[in-house]
């Protein structure tokens, strides 16, 4: 007995006139895009040939031009390359870590919450935690000094990582030892419209908790940043008893294994390890945290 033919599926090119006229100006604007980033590199990587050979060819009177060969190199030439490097290997869409500005794979996203903007802000600050400022001149100026000096600046500004191609929405923190060398931190990214988690969990946010043990150099770009403690699971259940404590948590469900535990390192080199776990938690009412106040 003969089967039924198989209709083949049809991959020729679209016949709609629009569509192939927008994916026209997309692979355009794409290649653009790329060479002017490798334009800017070659320009920043010349500037670095002149300050760093040129110079010291003409003696070691000249060491001073390492400062601005690292500033060059830190923050303009390797950032860029990174950019130009990940755009092509990394996806753009959520593969459960953030993305650094550069577009290196940055922590781990470890967290999911339900509920309103202002249900999580006030269930945080309930909680203990202080809401970072935005960063700014005078609050990377202060974050510096206050670093250098062994000075409190518990409202101290996170670094920006992107999930969603944004960057966090919200971010919080508990300063350690009064001094923003250290800190548990935690940021977070609403969700769009219609997103679910895969495998079909709808949440309005997710998040991504880590440590800060010490201040030092990326590994990747030479960047001043925090370093952070590779055992990221330790603070995401921390977050999570913070919350409750405060009783702040209508429920934790927790997908296993939502990821496949690994080890490997974020957008500053530091080493990461998680067991793949994503806990969703579903946040009481704002009214019912004022109503009953932290546990004792």
């Amino acid at each position: 007995m003969t089967g039924a033919v198989v209709e083949e599926p049809d991959h020729s090119p679209s016949s709609n006139a629009v569509v192939r006229r927008q994916s026209r100006w997309a692979t355009v604007l794409a290649v653009l895009q790329r060479l002017l980033y490798l334009v800017v590199t070659i320009a920043v990587g010349w500037a670095v040939y002149y300050f760093l050979l040129a110079r010291l060819s003409r003696g070691p009177e000249q060491a001073w031009v390492f400062l601005p060969v690292w500033l060059i190199l830190a923050y303009a030439l390797l950032p860029r390359v990174h950019k130009i490097l990940s755009s092509l290997y990394i996806p753009d869409y959520f593969i459960g870590r953030t993305r650094t500005g550069d577009g290196v794979l940055g922590d781990p996203v470890n967290l999911a919450v339900v509920g309103p903007r202002e249900e999580l802000r006030q269930a945080m600050l309930t909680s203990g935690w202080v809401e970072a400022d935005p960063i700014t001149p005078a609050s990377a100026w202060r974050t510096l000094t206050s670093t250098v000096m062994g000075r409190s600046y518990r409202s101290a500004p996170v670094s920006s990582l992107y999930v969603f191609g944004n960057k966090q929405d919200l971010a919080f923190q508990r300063e350690i030892d009064g001094n923003p060398r250290k800190r548990h931190h935690v940021r977070f990214w609403k969700c769009p419209a219609g997103w679910r988690l895969p495998g079909g969990l709808a949440v309005d946010w997710v998040g991504a908790g880590t440590y800060d043990r010490s201040v030092g150099l990326s590994l990747f770009t030479f960047q001043i940043t925090h370093k952070i403690a590779d055992r990221t699971d330790e603070e995401r259940d921390f977050i999570i008893e913070t919350l409750r404590s405060a009783n702040a948590v209508e429920s934790v469900h927790i997908i296993l294994n939502y990821s496949s535990g690994y080890h490997h390192r974020n957008g500053g080199g530091d080493a990461i390890r998680t067991d793949g776990h994503l806990p969703i938690i579903d946040l009481h009412p704002p009214e019912r945290l004022r109503r009953t106040g932290p546990r004792s």
